[in-house]
């Protein structure tokens, strides 16, 4: 392991009928708050009356930022930022998943600041403060409710680029699995591929000695393997949808990075690609995950065969690494489609029309990854391969 320093201050409360913790962890803040949301689901299931009868009888003044894109844009944070300034803003509440919490983060922070939120997503400015953040979480996915992180698209510019600071942690999050009960078959495929590709991202790290954070991974993974198309066939079964939760959680709020650095270089590529084309990030990820791992299977292959044996059972009897860690891939490939997720850059008809521009958005800051570095032309091949 490398020497490492933790920190992660997010409350959470889990189970059942948890948004009852709004009552005591909301009036501590203030009394103007504003709920951001996405494109009305919340209304249609319930959630949100739930959440709006606990505010009324807090008497807090309510206002609302509905709308929130799936690759959230800096042009809605904008909106978010002036509401809370103008509006003397106490405290943001995001009810949604990822997109949703990710944006409140960036107009938590924004709030705070003279300068523009997209400076905050450039890293132009840091944030040191910031208004305080809670959520609600209804799709299990990107952990975004326990940690720090935040992507953000400018459709103008077509950028899309990950940022965080410590002062955007969540001050608390809701995480009830009888939310996510109506989540569609769509939403929900896309958060288990998400859930899992985090953790393939801090599973190829930089460190040697984690035998801790390896198990834990592949734990994860494999009960991810077995209950995701239980849950897909039974999406009201509390079960399932509890499982996938605390998967989704626990995949990104730093547990399973402790003493590593994950590689991350798949996330960037997406970022790119998706920028241009605004597709589900998670399919995105379906797509371009295993042919980043076969560009890569000869950098280390006794770390991949140590993957498909213990999370795909891949059988080692006469085989090497190399064949063993193939097969692991292939394997992931095949479950990711047996679930519904694409495997084709095709299946969004996207050609190779952009991947100039596509490479020259990853390289922005020169070579990345922290498995293995990759350059421009190590890009260009796994979009080739992808397609």
């Amino acid at each position: 392991m490398n020497k490492f320093s933790f920190y992660n201050p997010v409350k959470i409360h889990f189970g059942r009928g948890s948004v009852e913790y709004l009552r005591k962890g909301l009036p501590q803040y203030g009394q103007n708050i504003l709920i951001v949301y996405g494109g009305g689901s919340i209304k249609a299931n319930g959630v949100y009356d739930d959440i709006m009868k606990i505010l009324s009888d807090l008497n807090m003044n309510v206002f609302e930022l509905a709308g929130v894109e799936p690759n959230p844009r800096v042009e809605t944070a904008r909106k978010g930022i002036a509401i809370c300034k103008e509006n003397n803003i106490d405290i943001v509440l995001a009810v949604g998943g990822g997109s949703v919490i990710d944006c409140s983060k960036l107009i938590v922070a924004g709030a705070k600041v003279e300068e523009d939120a997209w400076d905050i997503v450039l890293k132009k400015v840091l944030p040191t403060e910031a208004l305080p953040l809670a959520t609600v979480l209804t799709l299990a996915a990107t952990a975004s409710e326990m940690n720090s992180g935040s992507v953000i698209t400018n459709l103008e510019t077509k950028e899309k680029f990950s940022w965080g600071s410590p002062a955007c942690f969540p001050k608390f999050s809701i995480l009830d699995p009888a939310y996510t009960f109506s989540v569609p078959k769509d939403q929900t495929i896309n958060g288990v591929v998400d859930t899992m590709s985090h953790i393939f991202e801090q599973y190829f790290n930089n460190a040697s000695n984690t035998p801790i954070t390896d198990e834990m991974s592949e734990g994860i993974l494999r009960t991810l393997i077995e209950v995701a198309p239980k849950a897909l066939k039974d999406p009201t079964n509390y079960d399932y949808r509890e499982t996938l939760m605390l998967a989704g959680t626990l995949g990104l709020n730093g547990f399973l990075s402790l003493g590593s650095r994950g590689d991350w270089a798949t996330h960037n590529i997406e970022h790119a690609v998706s920028a241009y084309y605004d597709i589900a990030h998670a399919g995105g990820l379906a797509i371009l995950f295993p042919h980043w791992m076969k560009h890569n299977v000869q950098v280390n292959p006794a770390r991949f065969a140590k993957i498909a044996v213990n999370v795909f059972g891949i059988d080692v009897k006469d085989k090497t690494d190399e064949e063993m860690a193939l097969e692991g891939i292939d394997a992931l490939s095949a479950f990711w489609t047996s679930i519904g997720a694409p495997n084709r850059l095709a299946d969004y008809k996207i050609d190779a029309t952009y991947f100039n521009e596509i490479v020259e958005h990853c390289m922005v800051n020169g070579p990345f990854g922290n498995f293995n570095k990759l350059q421009a032309e190590d890009v260009r091949k796994i979009l080739e391969m992808s397609l």
